[in-house]
């Protein structure tokens, strides 16, 4: 199974993702950095869910490694519905996906184990 690669500085929410992992049977690290992060990422990356939020988060630089380290992984972010600017340059970055907070979680238990394996499910 491919891991899965967390970007979030709020130990609870990353808490969250990691239990839902573990309930999955899925491998899930967490940084707190996009250097630690980048640090993690290797050819077994399936998935990398990033919190648009993280304070040293410098999206754009962020997809180039990502794409570059694993060009075949999933990357995901999640942020704040009223900081729709942020949701538009995550976008713009080249993520596979950006969604609003509420509905990373609504889809988080169901949509894991896919994301994991870099099948983008589309709701």
């Amino acid at each position: 199974m491919n891991q899965i690669l967390i970007l979030c500085d709020d130990l609870i929410f990353t808490s969250k993702i990691t239990a839902t992992a573990r309930a999955h049977a899925l491998a899930a690290t967490a940084a707190r950095t996009p250097t630690a992060l980048l640090s993690k990422v290797d050819g077994t990356t399936g998935c990398v869910l990033i919190d648009l939020h993280n304070p040293e988060l410098k999206i754009v630089e962020l997809v180039t490694e990502l794409r570059i380290k694993a060009p075949t992984a999933l990357l995901y972010g999640f942020g704040s519905h009223v900081d729709v600017e942020t949701l538009k340059v995550a976008r713009a970055a080249g993520l596979d996906r950006v969604m609003p907070r509420s509905q990373f979680v609504s889809l988080l238990e169901a949509e894991l184990a896919t994301w994991a394996k870099g099948v983008s499910v589309t709701s």
